[in-house]
């Protein structure tokens, strides 16, 4: 009998992408070569306390600490750190050099929380981080490194990543500042994505949603670029929603005219999600319908 993967077991049953980004608002991205462990920031081998203290701190300040690494094996060096805020009409990404990680504990992460600036340098460019995170699903691992080496060979700026959620649709991707989540990614599709995002648009196709909206409003977005045909990165406003039990009806705005979308949230029959944990959990599924 073939050992499960979650990836495979997902596109049999064709779950949809649409609203299933992990909901975030502030990126902290920390360079660390690896090896990851199952749980980065505690089973990596970051210095002594340091993960304990990146955990304590970025819980409380509501910030979602990842590690990154270049493909390949690469020389030690400065260790490159990412602060990125999603939410609003401007998200931002800003960068720095750190000589010793061990610096990265004097970066105000409360700040961040607080969605100000930490002072760094401005990154201007998207950044496009593949998780690879194999320890932790080997489905990660197993469709998200071919990606990662497509996007490479053709000279692409690409990260690794750790362990952004939602394994069973890797190849899975985040796209900073935007806080865009990708999945079903393969080495094609990849260079699809590096392409659209070079020239601010969305591959909708393989769009899970943005990271700073609710599920069911990431869904309502994805229904309402598809029923418009836009792809423009920052053109769909979000103005506000309403809930009434599971049904969610969004406003947005599009170059001055608004536009409303319900969402119903449906619950669908428990499934086993990771390859990893052997259990089953329900799978939602959003029904949308573009009313304006």
């Amino acid at each position: 009998m073939a050992e499960f993967r979650c990836a495979a077991a997902s596109r049999e049953r064709g779950d949809s992408l649409a609203g299933t980004a992990s909901t975030v608002r502030r990126f902290l991205l920390l360079e660390h070569p690896g090896p990851w462990g199952v749980y980065a920031l505690h089973e990596a081998r970051l210095p002594d306390g340091l993960g304990d203290r990146l955990i304590r701190d970025s819980h409380a300040a509501g910030v979602r600490v990842l590690l990154i690494r270049r493909p390949g094996r690469t020389p030690a060096g400065p260790t490159r750190v990412f602060a990125a805020h999603t939410a609003g009409e401007q998200p931002w990404v800003e960068t720095a050099l750190l000589d010793d990680v061990r610096e990265v504990a004097d970066l105000d992460l409360a700040a961040l929380g607080r969605d100000q600036s930490l002072g760094l340098d401005v990154h201007p460019d998207p950044v496009l981080a593949v998780c690879t995170h194999g320890r932790h699903d080997a489905c990660c691992a197993e469709r998200g490194r071919p990606v990662v080496l497509a996007l490479a060979a053709a000279g692409h700026d690409v990260w690794e990543v750790s362990h952004i959620g939602g394994d069973r649709f890797a190849g899975n991707a985040l796209v900073l500042p935007h806080g865009l989540y990708y999945g079903g990614l393969d080495a094609d599709s990849g260079l699809e994505l590096a392409r659209a995002t070079a020239e601010g648009r969305l591959l909708l196709e393989h769009l899970r949603g943005r990271s700073s909206l609710p599920m069911p409003v990431q869904a309502a977005e994805i229904a309402l670029r598809r029923h418009l045909g836009e792809h423009r990165v920052g053109a769909v406003c979000f103005r506000g929603a309403t809930r009434r039990d599971d049904v969610v009806t969004a406003r947005f705005d599009i170059d001055g005219l608004e536009h409303v979308v319900r969402v119903t949230t449906r619950h669908e029959d428990p499934q086993q999600l990771t390859c990893r944990l052997d259990q089953t959990s329900p799978v939602p599924s959003f029904e949308t319908d573009v009313l304006s």
